[in-house]
């Protein structure tokens, strides 16, 4: 049996400074970037990772931050470079760079597209400047439009744009405003995500003022019967795409594939075989600190094999995001398990109307989906071993 599709993420943990709201291994930059240390740190990463994965081929590239366009061109051609070098590229490839509308100097998307760069992901987050402010966000709004046109410049018309709801004191009305100004830029794609308070950030340590959660919800509503009445198909919990625009790295994290973790805190997914076939799942978790990764790959990774009692959770933890389900057969292929280890669960969750099962396909209701978390935590095995949360790339 085939092993899943093979999907690259690669970390750069830098931004000018740290967003209040982010709890993402991201740092504020102190002084120059360490751009060349970095890069060696990255290349002595991934050679101590490929062996085991000879034979394979990529599927796609993402890279993350942090704010990654702080990186040069000729900087994200060698890391491109370098992994050319030792796994093949499938046809087509799609190669993702994150890119904060604040640090884009002209000209150079283009740098970024001649580098091997055909997707982009901007991070809006707001048209309101006083809401940009708040979110301790560097750019202003002509920014994002600015970074746009560049992009289309460059003729990179395949990108994302970040955008967040419920944001401090905002109303229906401004979320709104913030989605049709989005639409109005004719991106592929869309991510539309509610701010929540993450432990450990500024934001959770000094709450700003939230809207109330109906509030908050007839936001999410409203903003994807916009979305939906401009052709944008919500495809996962918090993705819109134009047909055919859906970001293939994401879909390979949702569906369970597998992706190699490059760089300061980045997490990855290997699967293995044996010689009786037998599937082996391995989460690897990196250094977070940049300095500490810098100098101490390879050996800063920590290995983790999954138990046959953690994966029911740990595939719905991912599958259950996507409106379309999955297929029972994908979810053997993916875990190595039968289907039978999980039909209580699904029996239960069919029976409360959380899940709908026809023809080998289960996906969330409508219900469902609106108390997801409640769906995903019936697969946590009564008597499981250890389960790994761990959150893919960034």
């Amino acid at each position: 049996m085939s092993l899943p599709p093979l999907s690259v993420y690669v970390h750069f943990p830098w931004c000018v400074s740290k967003c209040p709201y982010c709890d993402f291994n991201s740092f504020g930059l102190q002084g120059a970037l360490p751009e060349e240390a970095y890069l060696q740190g990255l290349e002595r990463d991934l050679q101590s990772q490929v062996t085991p994965l000879a034979g394979r081929s990529i599927h796609s590239v993402f890279m993350g931050g942090g704010t990654p366009s702080l990186f040069t061109p000729d900087a994200i051609a060698r890391v491109l470079a370098s992994l050319r070098a030792v796994l093949a590229f499938e046809p087509g490839t799609e190669i993702t760079l994150e890119a904060n509308p604040g640090t884009i100097e002209r000209g150079r998307f283009a740098g970024y597209r001649d580098a091997g760069v055909n997707r982009v992901s901007l991070g809006a987050q707001s048209f309101d400047g006083a809401q940009l402010k708040r979110l301790g966000r560097i750019h202003a709004v002509d920014d994002i439009a600015r970074a746009v046109d560049e992009l289309r410049a460059a003729g990179i018309d395949n990108f994302n744009l970040d955008l967040m709801f419920a944001l401090p004191d905002q109303s229906l009305a401004g979320a709104l405003h913030d989605v049709d100004t989005a639409i109005a830029l004719q991106p592929a794609h869309l991510s539309h995500y509610q701010l929540t308070l993450e432990p450990g950030t500024v934001f959770a340590h000094a709450p700003p003022p939230l809207p109330a959660e109906d509030l908050a919800w007839d936001m999410q509503v409203a903003c994807q019967q916009r979305l939906a009445d401009a052709g944008f198909a919500q495809y996962e919990v918090s993705a819109y795409a134009r047909a055919g625009r859906q970001c293939v790295h994401n879909l390979n994290y949702w569906r369970f594939g597998d992706y190699l973790g490059l760089g300061a805190g980045a997490h990855g997914k290997l699967s293995a075989r044996s010689t009786d076939n037998a599937l082996t799942i391995t989460r690897t978790r990196q250094q977070r600190e940049p300095r500490r990764y810098q100098w101490l790959s390879p050996q800063a990774i920590t290995s983790e094999v999954l138990l046959p009692d953690a994966l029911p959770f740990e595939f719905m933890l991912n599958a259950l995001r996507l409106r379309a389900g999955f297929d029972e057969s994908l979810f053997e292929a993916r875990t190595g398990l039968g289907i039978a280890r999980i039909e209580p669960a699904l029996a239960s969750a069919v029976t409360r109307g959380l899940l709908q099962r026809q023809a080998g396909l289960c996906r969330p209701s409508e219900l469902g989906y609106r108390f997801l978390n409640d769906v995903i935590a019936g697969f946590i095995d009564p008597a499981p071993g250890p389960i790994s949360l761990f959150a893919a790339g960034s």
